[in-house]
């Protein structure tokens, strides 16, 4: 019989020095440079919905010359250029970007006559303020939200809906739905979601028009920079709003990296470097978290809600619960989309997959079929839209990146199902419900169901997996 080769005390402590050994013979700037690069790991985590926000406004800054207090918007269904995170091309966009520095704002919202807005007011870190529209608190009725900064003392009207901002700026995400895919009825609903107002609560006895802002032919790109760059968009975030009690532990992380209040960010290049390495493995463990997110939504499938339980308990109460703050989660959330309903489940509601029948990711370059089940449970629309796997965003050059139970020429099978074709190329005779991918990189997709109903809430409603067409 062997003899122990030592006691668990002594292994542990021989174990000890030699770590203390291994970093004393690292000098001090080595060791900075690791605390660096730990450090700012944990704030590309952290900092995910912030930045996402800061990269959006930016692009309404740079591509269409818009500021806060204004409204950007597509005035068609968006394509490519809208390089946002999984966007929807079957909707027409609004996007209210607000600042409540000099005091509350107000966002109208039309009733539900000529059409129908689905949408969330949310605040700077993302966090949902109120849904609005026939599935938010106004019903439908149309309404005044009134978003008062933090700590606001001054009076507050009658006949407005009040919705307390913990940041100073936020915006709103609005979609005007369709009630087809004709260009008459986006017509419709780009006239209607125009309706919607935004201005000073101070110039509410004669409010100023509305300004919105076109994206529809520009490249609105608002992806992430895994590089020193996501810090320059954190950095400006910092500056511009107060710290939440809740982060304060951030506060000395970020000064580790160069972000601090009122100093300008400005990294030398061997910081650059090492922001550039932390952001990359960021990435990389943000991306091994969203593939351990696809749980299957129907049992043994590969559909899955693209969002934790504990995220969205957390997030759709404003972080309430101080035994619960799943930045880790959240961060995933946001490195692939952007916005978080009130209410879950109630306008809107979401699967996602990013492999086929089988277990495998989706390649660009091969054949797939969806068939979408008739009797779809929605009480408007449901579409499929292809993503980039790399970025999150649609793919770049396409001519379109979807279909939906509204798309023009959409071809039903004698059962009422539909079948999709995923492909670099259309197939003959199916170009109508054909999505097209590209053959140079992986995709992922999302099933969107707007106006969800029951049958796919106790799963008497199943949507089939993809399936590779061999």
């Amino acid at each position: 019989m062997s003899m122990p080769s030592g006691k668990p005390e002594q292994k542990s402590t021989s174990a000890a020095k030699a770590a203390v050994q291994r970093l004393q013979d690292l000098s001090a700037v080595d060791i900075i440079q690791r605390m660096l690069e730990r450090r700012a790991v944990e704030a590309v985590i952290w900092g995910m919905p912030a930045v996402k926000f800061d990269l959006m406004y930016q692009a309404m800054v740079r591509e269409t010359k818009g500021v806060f207090n204004q409204i950007v918007y597509w005035s068609r269904l968006p394509d490519w250029k809208n390089q946002t995170l999984t966007p929807n091309p079957d909707v027409v966009y609004l996007m209210p970007f607000f600042d409540t520095k000099d005091g509350p704002i107000v966002i109208e919202i039309p009733p539900a006559d000529d059409g129908a807005i689905n949408g969330t007011i949310m605040d700077s870190w993302q966090t949902p303020l109120e849904d609005v529209g026939p599935a938010g608190v106004d019903k439908g009725n149309g309404a005044k939200y009134l978003i008062v900064p933090p700590d606001y003392e001054g009076k507050l009207p009658a006949g407005y809906i009040v919705l307390a901002s913990s940041t100073h700026q936020g915006y709103a995400l609005m979609r005007s739905i369709l009630k087809s895919g004709s260009d008459a009825d986006i017509a419709k609903a780009l006239s209607y979601g125009q309706r919607i107002k935004l201005y000073p609560l101070a110039e509410a006895a004669n409010p100023p028009e509305t300004i919105f802002r076109d994206a529809a032919d520009v490249v609105y790109d608002a992806t992430i920079p895994y590089d020193w760059r996501f810090f320059q968009a954190l950095d400006r975030f910092v500056q511009r709003e107060l710290w939440l009690t809740r982060d304060k532990a951030m506060i000395d992380c970020l000064k580790s990296v160069g972000i601090e209040k009122s100093k300008a960010f400005n990294p030398d290049d061997l910081t650059k470097l090492a922001l550039n390495d932390a952001a990359a493995e960021a990435r990389v463990l943000l991306d091994m978290k969203y593939e351990n997110l696809f749980s299957s939504y129907f049992e043994n499938g590969r559909w899955a809600m693209p969002a934790s339980a504990d995220y969205l308990k957390t997030a759709t109460t404003g972080y309430a619960d101080p035994d619960i703050y799943p930045v880790d989660d959240r961060g995933v959330v946001f490195s692939f989309a952007f916005f978080t309903p009130k209410h879950v489940g109630g306008g809107q509601y979401y699967l996602m997959t990013i492999k086929d029948k089988d277990g495998e990711a989706f390649h660009g370059g091969d054949t797939y079929r969806l068939v979408v089940p008739a009797n779809a449970p929605v009480n408007q629309y449901w579409s499929a839209t292809a993503y980039d796997r790399a970025t999150h965003a649609l793919i770049r050059g396409l001519s379109r990146s979807s279909r939906s139970s509204q798309s023009q020429g959409l071809l039903k099978n004698a059962d009422g199902s539909v079948e999709l074709v995923f492909a670099p190329k259309a197939p003959m005779g199916g170009e109508s419900n054909w999505v097209p991918t590209s053959a140079s990189g992986l995709f992922e997709v999302l099933f969107r169901f707007y106006g969800p109903e029951k049958p796919l809430f106790d799963k008497t409603w199943v949507l089939p997996d993809i399936e590779k067409v061999k």
